[in-house]
């Protein structure tokens, strides 16, 4: 399709800089699905009320890491500044990372991160890593002085929360990123953006959804950076994602096979675990153990096979985001949907508001 069918126009000013505080109050749009949808203005608070006994809620339980580095670049006498946006562990000791600027590096410099005076390891008063490779479309492979679990306490003492283009160049990260930039249920180290709808619920949300009866099952997507990349082609078809993994267990998937065998609905909270769980599903619509990679590009046209509603944040214009929701309910069903939101001045994008979205009929197997 073409990649302009998905374009629209944003008012810069409707691009969230914070969250809503408390959690829960942001506001949801509930979008009913085919053609004229009803749209229902409600909050995060009362996404409870959309769920029926029976039903299960899946969540992606990745943990953001603090993975933007900013360091120098020490070659002989000549030092440079340069960003890193670690997306890869390669092993105990490297990282596979997107550099800026790329040009500025090559095989064997050093690089610094924090004070570069001498001081005791274990105070962790400085990082350091050498290049391994050349510059590839700006990726680069660092080997890093330290490894394992001394590492990563390096890199949450150095990083810095990878805040998406849009927020990073209005304003710097700081300490409330942090918490703000993060779920509450967040357990598996790995994400360099968060799953952004699950940061509007709380533990009282969702113990409220238990108490009416839905199940909660986690699954793991570690979201990499390639959900802030633009698409630059003018087809759908010539856009490609970045490999991200993920991991299904047994019990979830059993949980929510389980749920759809008797009547009840699968609810994803947040795109990342929608990919997810589409990426795992047989030919005959049962989620299946997964353990690996996915670069799964949900255009319309995709024929879902396990995702019934999906609460999401509002995306970008022409993004791979907004593709996958058109797919999902229904490009015109969507088109509507936004112009309302933009109307109303719901805030748009990782730390904006939500949308509560049912599939679209024609999309039912």
């Amino acid at each position: 399709m073409r990649v302009d069918l998905f374009d629209f126009a944003l008012p810069d000013k409707l691009i969230a800089l914070r969250p809503a505080h408390p959690r829960e109050s942001a506001r949801l749009l509930v979008v009913e699905p085919n053609g004229s949808p009803e749209l229902r203005d409600r909050s995060v608070a009362d996404l409870p009320d959309e769920l029926r006994p029976g039903d299960v809620v899946v969540l992606n339980d990745t943990r953001v890491i603090p993975a933007r580095l900013l360091g120098m670049r020490v070659r002989g006498e000549a030092m440079a500044r340069v960003e890193f946006l670690l997306h890869k562990r390669l092993g105990p000791d490297r990282w596979r990372a997107f550099a800026r600027p790329a040009k500025r590096l090559a095989p064997g410099d050093r690089i610094v991160f924090g004070e570069a005076s001498e001081g005791i390891v274990c105070e962790l008063q400085h990082l350091m890593a050498t290049v391994e490779s050349n510059p590839n479309e700006g990726e680069i492979d660092l080997a890093f002085d330290f490894h394992g679990a001394i590492l990563d306490e390096a890199i949450e003492r150095f990083g810095h929360i990878p805040l998406p283009p849009y927020i990073a160049q209005r304003r710097a990260d700081d300490a409330k990123d942090r918490t703000d930039y993060q779920t509450v249920y967040a357990r598996a180290p790995g994400a360099v953006a968060a799953p952004t709808a699950g940061l509007h619920l709380n533990s009282g949300l969702l113990d409220e959804i238990r108490g009416r009866g839905a199940e909660i099952a986690t699954v793991t997507l570690h979201v990499g950076p390639g959900t802030f990349l633009p698409v630059k082609a003018q087809d759908t078809n010539a856009h490609r994602m970045h490999p991200e993994w993920g991991h299904i267990d047994a019990r979830a998937a059993e949980m929510v096979n389980a749920a759809k065998q008797n009547g009840g609905r699968v609810m994803a909270i947040g795109t990342t675990t929608l990919r997810l769980l589409e990426s795992a599903a047989s030919p005959d619509g049962q989620l299946l153990p997964f353990a690996g990679e996915t670069t799964i590009f949900i255009t319309p046209g995709f024929c879902f096979k396990v995702v019934d509603a999906l609460m999401t944040n509002f995306h970008l214009p022409r993004s791979t985001l907004f593709m996958l929701v058109s797919a999902f309910a229904g490009l015109e069903t969507m088109r509507r949907a936004y112009a309302y939101a933009i109307e109303q001045h719901y805030r748009f994008y990782s730390y904006g508001d939500a949308s509560l979205l049912f599939r679209a009929a024609e999309q039912t197997r």
